[in-house]
């Protein structure tokens, strides 16, 4: 925001140095980029926070310097002169959009004279950058930077029908702006139109066809509110920006919109003659009066460090705008003004008290009080999974959630839903919510390949965006997402590792799945009991492919939530086994088809309560075994807790497995 030194003494004194204004304005919160000499004015460019619409205008600056140097400030009050015939018998205003318009004011001006502007509202505006056209754009754009209210003056006898209508744009329609430049407008676009089509768009810059030009006669002056993100959304979608859009983007003071009529149309009457027609059409409703925010003085010391008198924190508020409701010894009632929407809580009542009292009064070695928080059960889990990965030699990306179509893809048994998708300029490309972390994983990988390194391993644990026909926002889901050089095995070694090392007494299981990224009889879906873990297996010629991926790798997208259930994040004492446990092999010969989880099922159920564990070794096909078989090798361990078994008991168990596998799954021990 650029303002004007000498525009600036109209509202407050200026009796000091520029640099001194600069730098006590830098140190409030407007920081302070240059001053430039133009044409005898100076022109200081300040940097104005998001948060802080009313420094936007000459009279917000003003406020602001009126605080800090304990100056009286200067405001006028419009009161123009009215008469003729009423503005509602010439004129009406239609808002079909009350949402996106919720306040809309329009003023007429009869029989102006358009010319130049005088000279030192033209030096004004040349000082802020701004060149000038006539005079009664110039008073617009004059009354903008004067307040902070963007205005549009309308040639009121080129609107059909004499009349505004607020609404979206029609699918089609288009609008020649006073850029010069035509655009195509869709629904989701508010438009200000007359009778028969668009003449601005709302918030954002006027049509050609209703200028100000030198033939205008007729004067109709709009002051509105229009919904901030409706603005930015038509903003970015257009690539179009303006001084206008800048401001409502940021939210208005609704009190100020009629001020701003009045102060306009004063003006015009002043520097284009014409006559004001008596009264103004005003649709919508004026803001609900601001809630009351308590400051509790204790809590002054406590923030900041530094003991402020509550005399003074009072006296600061008041200085400020903010309406005193209640005073009491230990704490303070105040109604926020009208155009200080960043005021809603104590917390930022303490900040302004600590901006106007001074920064610099708080020491930098005061100790401030602080508790230390607890840890949340889910950053323990996640730190643990960070450190049991890291161990076994993986890397922790990041990648975003926003992601272009090649890496849009669900890794899921269920049918695919479309993406919630981002509409906005600033992403044409990556614009998709994604539904799942590994191919973002699988491009990371891709990208350290073609730059030298090709054995990255990656994880991640981010957030999913699954979508459900049952709700139109998508399932947020946590998920750890795994990619590795290891072959299926392997990295199923790390997750048995992972679930190992937080000590979840659930089994892991296993089954095969077919997943498009993933290769068909090499992908398993994932199981801790009956709950859903995720899904696991070696990536697809295809995807590879899609990619630019050379070499093998092999990729997981486990969720997080089991985890976070079942794991036991404490460390647990138990006793170690004192008796050794006892060791046996077995290779059966089954149907090629059949599937080690099937396997490791019937084990488990037969062999009793003395197998410890069983384990997958390797399977082996050909040789001297039939085309349509496979023998599976595996390991058990058996142990009794509370005595050496003896070699009987052992057999006896391996037994049993050998008969209910021959049973159910029609296997033979091989020779």
């Amino acid at each position: 925001m650029i303002v004007s030194w000498n525009w600036l003494t109209q509202y407050v004194t200026l009796d000091m140095r520029v640099e001194d204004l600069s730098d006590l304005l830098a140190l409030s919160g407007l920081n302070h980029e240059s001053t430039t000499d133009v044409g005898g004015d100076l022109a200081i460019d300040l940097e104005v926070t998001s948060n802080r619409s009313d420094c936007l205008s000459h009279l917000g600056v003003a406020r602001e310097i009126a605080v800090l140097y304990g100056k009286p400030i200067s405001l006028h009050h419009p009161k123009p002169v009215e008469k003729g015939v009423a503005v509602e018998t010439l004129t009406r205003v239609q808002v079909d959009s009350p949402a996106e318009c919720p306040l809309f004011t329009a003023r007429l001006v009869s029989s102006v004279k358009v010319g130049e502007s005088p000279w030192w509202m033209k030096r004004r505006l040349e000082t802020l950058g701004i060149r000038p056209v006539n005079n009664v754009v110039d008073i617009t754009n004059y009354v903008m930077f004067e307040c902070g209210q963007p205005l549009h003056a309308y040639d009121f006898d080129k609107l059909e029908q004499r009349r505004l209508v607020v609404r979206n744009a029609a699918a089609g329609e288009s609008l020649k702006a006073i850029n010069g430049k035509t655009y195509e407008l869709t629904p989701t676009m508010l438009v200000i139109a007359d009778g028969a089509k668009p003449v601005g768009l709302a918030g954002v810059m006027g049509g050609l066809d209703s200028e100000i030009s030198n033939s205008t006669r007729n004067v109709l002056i709009e002051s509105a509110i229009f919904d901030p993100v409706c603005v930015r959304r038509t903003s970015r979608a257009l690539s179009l920006f303006s001084p206008s859009s800048f401001r409502y983007e940021r939210g208005l003071d609704r009190e100020r919109t009629e001020w701003a009529s009045r102060r306009c149309a004063e003006l015009i009457m002043e520097l284009a003659g014409g006559t004001l027609h008596p009264g103004c059409i005003n649709v919508g409703a004026q803001a609900e009066p601001r809630p009351p925010v308590t400051l509790r003085f204790a809590q002054i010391p406590r923030v900041l460090g530094i003991d402020v008198a509550p005399r003074e924190a009072a006296s600061i508020l008041q200085s400020l705008g903010l309406e005193q409701l209640e005073l009491a010894e230990d704490h303070l009632v105040v109604r926020p003004p009208s155009w200080r929407h960043d005021l809603t809580r104590e917390i930022d009542l303490i900040e302004e008290v600590a901006r106007i009292h001074g920064y610099h009064h708080i020491p930098e070695d005061r100790a401030v009080p602080l508790a230390r928080s607890t840890r949340a059960p889910r950053e323990r889990l996640e730190a643990e999974i960070r450190s049991a990965l890291t161990g076994m030699g993986l890397d922790e990306a990041y990648t975003f959630s926003l992601v272009a179509e090649p890496l849009d893809a669900p890794i899921s048994v269920e049918p695919a839903q479309p993406s919630l998708r981002v509409d906005h300029s600033s992403r044409k490309k990556e614009n998709a919510l994604r539904q799942a972390i590994v191919p973002s994983l699988l491009a990371a990988r891709a990208y350290n390949e073609a730059h030298g390194v090709s054995d990255a391993a990656l994880f991640e644990i981010s957030t999913a965006y699954v979508p459900t026909q049952a709700q139109a926002l998508p399932e947020e889901s946590v998920r750890l997402a795994l990619v590795s050089g290891l072959d299926f095995g392997g990295l199923k070694g790390v997750v048995e590792s992972l679930v190992s090392r937080l000590h979840i007494k659930e089994p892991l299981s296993s089954q095969r799945v077919s997943l498009e990224i993933l290769t068909e009889g090499r992908a398993a879906e994932l199981r801790l009991g009956d709950s859903l873990f995720g899904y696991l297996g070696e990536v697809s010629e295809t995807w590879r492919q899609k990619l630019g991926l050379k070499g093998s790798c092999s990729a997981a997208e486990l969720r997080l939530q089991p985890l976070l259930e079942q794991s036991v994040l404490v460390p647990q004492y138990f006793v170690l086994p004192p008796f050794p446990p006892v060791h046996r092999d077995l290779s059966l010969v089954v149907d090629r088809s059949l599937e080690w989880a099937k396997i490791e099922q019937v084990a488990r159920n037969s062999a009793g309560e003395l197998l410890e564990q069983i384990s997958y070794l390797d399977t082996f096909v050909g040789g001297n075994l039939p085309q349509d078989k496979q023998s599976v090798h595996f390991g058990m361990r058996f142990r009794h807790p509370e005595r050496t078994l003896n070699s009987e008991e052992v057999e006896a168990a391996v037994a049993q497995i050998i008969s209910a596998c021959e049973r159910t799954l029609a296997a033979t021990l091989r020779a």
